[in-house]
């Protein structure tokens, strides 16, 4: 990854998803950067849901968080991102990484611990283990990615996880999938250099999948929000995870 410009590491740049949905021709050499037309179906949920045009910050308490029906494709993500209308105004690319490592740390930890309690088995361990795998290796790209960067990586919290029944640890995991993906969907619209975004999102792609197949285990829908999904802020994941981290 080369180490973007002094512009584009700190909240006053501007945002490269804007960049890309307007340009073309650098949209053409991103998605070729994260995979070509695979990665286009991808891009254009990450445009939906950063869409800046509404102003954002709508409340959520009051129904659901997209896929609705009546809504046009994009409005429904629109309406959930991180609500600051202003990305400038937001969170830097290194605290949007820290940020990201943080869960990914916290899912890496849970991985290993789900293995170490012997409590899941046969073709349900071996992909317990895959995920772990996977989560491991998002964990030191994002390590590696903001010491390029000039900046300190985030020392991982001491956590501990309700890990009782293998039912339950499956939903556990469905849960933090879930919000996983959602996170990163969250924070697209804030992040200033195309490489970093160009991360996010084959990260952001991959705990999709992670959620979708323990979704479907665990009987909940596969795509809980339809056809767009939902983006969450940052104090929404941080409240839903604390309950794992030993203060």
């Amino acid at each position: 990854m080369n180490e973007p410009t002094s512009e584009t590491r700190g909240p006053e740049g501007p945002r490269a998803v804007e960049e890309l949905a307007r340009d073309p021709g650098s949209r053409k050499r991103f998605l070729k950067m994260v995979g070509g037309a695979s990665a286009a179906s991808a891009f254009s949920i990450f445009v939906a849901a950063c869409n800046s045009d509404d102003g954002g910050g709508e409340d959520r308490s009051s129904g659901d968080s997209g896929g609705r029906s009546g809504e046009s494709p994009g409005s429904g993500a629109a309406s959930t991102r991180q609500p600051n209308a202003d990305p400038r105004e937001g969170t830097s690319d290194l605290e949007i990484l820290n940020y990201a490592l943080k869960l990914e740390q916290l899912e890496a930890a849970f991985y290993a611990a789900v293995i170490d309690s012997g409590l899941i088995k046969g073709s349900q361990l071996a992909m317990v283990k895959k995920f772990g795998s996977h989560e491991r290796q998002h964990r030191e790209t994002l390590e590696t990615t903001i010491s390029n960067l000039g900046g300190t990586p985030v020392e991982p919290a001491k956590v501990r996880f309700p890990i009782g029944t293998a039912k339950g640890v499956l939903t556990l995991a469905a849960t933090i999938e879930n919000a996983g993906a959602g996170a990163y969907l969250g924070q697209a619209n804030r992040i200033r250099d195309k490489e970093v975004l160009a991360a996010a999102l084959s990260i952001h792609s991959v705990e999709a999948r992670h959620a979708a197949t323990l979704n479907e285990l665990v009987g909940r829908p596969f795509a809980p929000q339809g056809s767009f999904a939902a983006p969450l802020t940052m104090e929404e994941v941080l409240t839903s995870v604390q309950t794992f981290i030993v203060t």
